[in-house]
């Protein structure tokens, strides 16, 4: 049977699939057009993929003999799930691997915006310091105030453990009490509008669908203290950008931290100019030991789905 795989993630895990398959590799160093996905999975009975991979409707009307999609990441809002379903195609993600990595990511951008590390970083290579002043980059302290999880899932609930260190207060917000995380972080259960009033820090990790987009936007920004700082690990356009640029240029909030942008790799060209923001480009789970998890859990199920069993991973 034929796997096409649609950027190598792990070198492990393409030998672990050529052990069982003919194996097919996308060898160029960037996310291959809807043209060259289409010409490419014909004649494949399983797809790894990635989340910049667009797994639409007419790709898998053209990937015919395809018995599953592994998504090489947790979200799957690249791949048409419906569509999917429909053909009898079985989609799997890589859930828990990243958890503690993406969290690590998310309070390293707490630290950042709040010491204004990156800002101090280039004025120091700048060749701009020439002593020590007493206002030089001051910036906010991080322990003992209030942090704010918006969909206390596992990568919401790692990043509030993190913050226990910190002698942090917790509020959350997400579709059901928890009251096992209440127990362990000594979380507040709590409505979005309160969170935005109360939280110094609001760190997002809310999935990407009909009910999280622009969820945070200028009402939600105004409610914001005007000192907070807003930090984005999920999905890009769970945040309005112009209204967040906007927010920072006006100085209505602090600052933020984003991974991930509304339309990604293009970015709000009023966010590049301003300070007050740290960018990254969407390295979440980006470490040696996390990004070979989860090439080869996609290609478990992969190998787990062709041999006639049940995948690890279904979504």
């Amino acid at each position: 049977m034929n796997v096409f795989v649609t950027r190598v993630m792990s070198k492990e895990s393409i030998e672990y699939l050529k052990q069982y398959f003919n194996v097919k590799i996308n060898e160029k160093e960037k996310t291959l057009s809807k043209e060259e996905l289409l010409e490419n999975v014909s004649d494949c009975d399983a797809i790894m993929c990635l989340l910049t991979d667009i797994i639409d409707k007419d790709i898998i009307k053209k990937a015919g003999r395809t018995k599953i999609i592994a998504n090489c990441a947790v979200g799957y809002n690249n791949i048409d799930v419906e569509e999917a379903k429909k053909h009898g195609i079985v989609v799997t993600n890589t859930p828990d691997v990243l958890t503690d990595t993406t969290a690590d990511l998310a309070f390293s951008l707490i630290l950042g915006v709040s010491r204004r590390i990156v800002e101090a970083d280039s004025y120091t290579r700048a060749g701009l310091f020439k002593e020590w002043g007493p206002t030089l980059f001051l910036g906010q302290d991080v322990a003992n105030k209030t942090l704010g999880i918006i969909g206390a899932g596992r990568i919401g609930k790692a990043v509030a453990k993190r913050a226990i260190g910190f002698n942090m207060k917790i509020l959350y917000t997400k579709r059901n009490r928890d009251e096992t995380f209440e127990n362990d972080t000594s979380a507040k259960f709590v409505d979005l509008d309160t969170l935005l009033k109360e939280s110094d820090f609001i760190s997002i990790h809310v999935p990407l669908n009909k009910g999280t987009y622009h969820l945070i936007g200028e009402r939600e920004l105004s409610l914001m203290k005007k000192s907070a700082i807003l930090i984005n690990t999920s999905r890009g356009p769970v945040v309005d950008e112009e209204a967040l640029a906007y927010a920072l240029k006006s100085r209505r909030i602090w600052g933020a931290g984003l991974d991930v942008f509304e339309k990604e790799p293009e970015i709000n060209k009023e966010l590049i100019k301003l300070s007050n923001v740290i960018l990254l480009p969407h390295i979440g789970s980006a470490t040696i030991e996390t990004r070979g998890k989860m090439a080869m859990m996609a290609a478990q199920n992969i190998v787990e789905v062709l041999n006639g069993r049940a995948p690890i991973n279904p979504v």
